[in-house]
């Protein structure tokens, strides 16, 4: 069957359903459509749950919202109560935080980055990159990397503590906390307690950089396999400072193409609504951003760890820089569009969180007592942040009576939609091919969408042990074959 025939004929194609995909918060699924060759003709990644906080957070109080908006997410919460106050920043007037506030909120986002960083790589990600993406289901988990490489598990463990030590001690609890409000923060740190987290640091810094290593060994005995896996190019989006180093709490930004050409640099993100436009389709309740420059169809990119550390310029912590420097080069950069890239660069990006920790709490700043400011009041304000998963965009509108009368919230996963869709499809293209189904092809292409790191993960993931379930149905509605996979 030509393509002309397929596409004028779609109800001959068969349909491949895997649902609910593992390792995403919610309700996910994937679906393949193969023509009688097998050939994949469509891949699509549907997010098929509504969360409404954008509608449901309308006629709330403004200072309400840096609270309520973290219930997005129990993993990454940090991230949205930075995003919402930093909007609410420029609604009160506060066009410059305190050296107290900006420094405590940094450590805050620095202390998520490292949380959430060392959450995915050891907790979801180790399992298929130290034991193979055929490996057998029942050891693709954590627990039986706790059996086989204790020491990586234990570490593992313990860098994820010490991020949410670092938030407890900012936000006032490990999950959901309070400590930043519009116009800077509720708290700062004593010396007592900035004595207590330095204590440890330098062993996090130590195994932030072991972390590094492990992945780095991992591409380079598998280069072939990783640099080629889901492997597609696409533009990049990702927030700069000024002088072009990564910034994960606030900058300008910059977007390029797949040859890094600049397609816009240090753009003020009040504005980002005039670069960024949102396309929605009937068949996933997640939008599809893309550049306005670049229009619909070419415009998507990337975001994420993968996206801010190939852009940067440079990163402004020493070891981290020098792992910048190394993961580019690999293979003459065959690192930067492979999806599972994502993992070198999260643990080059852990390390610059632990080394930027360390240079916080080192700061005099952090025991400050002036805490928040006040200015000339607005009516609309954009928070904009580099979340784990990628650049985080909160816009909100208040009426005169202080209540939220629009949101718009582009999270990191938005961002990444088109690019998760582009890799399941390349790794369809390459790994399906008509094969009997098998738990190793459907850990493939899940594979292919943990790499993005996807912010709808929820705690049972730890496991990897989510229900899952394939089906291969032909034309006529007949059940041809069925992968179950229980909880």
């Amino acid at each position: 069957m030509d393509s002309l025939e397929t596409a004028a004929h779609p109800e001959n194609l068969r349909r491949v359903v895997i649902e609910p995909v593992s390792r995403v918060e919610g309700h996910g699924k994937v679906t393949l459509l193969l023509d009688a060759d097998d050939r994949v003709h469509q891949v699509r990644l549907h997010i098929v749950e509504f969360r409404g906080f954008e509608k449901f957070i309308q006629g709330r109080p403004y200072w309400e919202v840096p609270v309520l908006v973290q219930r997005l997410c129990g993993i990454c919460p940090v991230s949205h109560h930075l995003a919402a106050s930093k909007a609410l920043d420029i609604i009160v007037g506060a066009k410059q935080l305190t050296p107290t506030a900006e420094k405590m909120r940094r450590l805050m986002h620095l202390g998520q980055i490292l949380q959430s960083h060392a959450l995915h790589f050891f907790h979801l990600a180790s399992p298929d990159l130290l034991f193979g993406f055929d490996a057998d289901a029942a050891k693709r988990n954590i627990v039986h990397v706790a059996a086989v490489a204790p020491d990586v598990a234990k570490k593992g463990v313990l860098l994820r503590k010490y991020g949410q030590e670092i938030i407890r001690h900012t936000a006032g609890k490990r999950v959901h906390g309070t400590g930043s409000v519009p116009g800077g923060v509720n708290k700062n740190l004593t010396r007592a307690e900035r004595a207590e987290l330095l204590g440890e640091i330098d062993t996090i810094i130590a195994w932030s950089r072991e972390a590094v290593a492990i992945v780095a060994k991992l591409f380079a005995d598998n280069a072939g396999l990783y640099a080629s896996f889901g492997r597609f190019d696409s533009n990049r989006l990702g927030l700069v400072r000024a002088d072009g180093a990564l910034d994960l709490y606030h900058g300008g930004l910059r977007a390029t193409d797949a040859r890094g050409g600049t397609i816009f640099d240090h753009a003020d993100y009040q504005s980002y609504y005039e670069l960024i436009h949102e396309e929605v389709k009937p068949w996933s309740y997640m939008k599809f951003p893309f550049l306005v420059e670049q229009g619909s169809e070419a415009g998507w990119y990337r975001v994420g760890p993968l996206a801010r550390v190939a852009q940067c310029d440079f990163i402004p912590t020493e070891l981290a820089e020098a792992e910048r420097v190394a993961f580019k080069a690999f293979d003459g950069g065959a690192a930067l569009s492979a999806p599972l890239g994502y993992h070198w660069a999260r643990m080059i990006e852990m390390l610059h969180a632990a080394e930027g920790i360390k240079e916080l709490l080192l700061d005099n700043d952090l025991s400050g007592g002036d805490l928040v400011v006040r200015g000339e009041r607005g009516l609309r304000g954009v928070g904009v942040i580099e979340a784990p998963r990628g650049t985080l965009i909160h816009h909100y509108r208040i009426n005169e009576d202080d209540q939220i009368v629009n949101a718009n919230l582009i999270v990191s996963t938005t961002h990444n939609n088109q690019a998760m869709n582009t890799a399941v499809r390349e790794v369809a293209r390459r790994y399906l091919d008509g094969r009997q189904l098998t738990e190793g092809l459907l850990n493939h292409i899940e594979v292919a969408i943990r790499a993005f790191d996807p912010c709808l993960s929820c705690a049972t993931h730890a496991l990897g042990k989510m229900p899952l379930e394939l089906e291969l149905v032909d034309a006529a509605g007949r059940l041809v074959d069925r992968l179950a996979r229980d909880a």
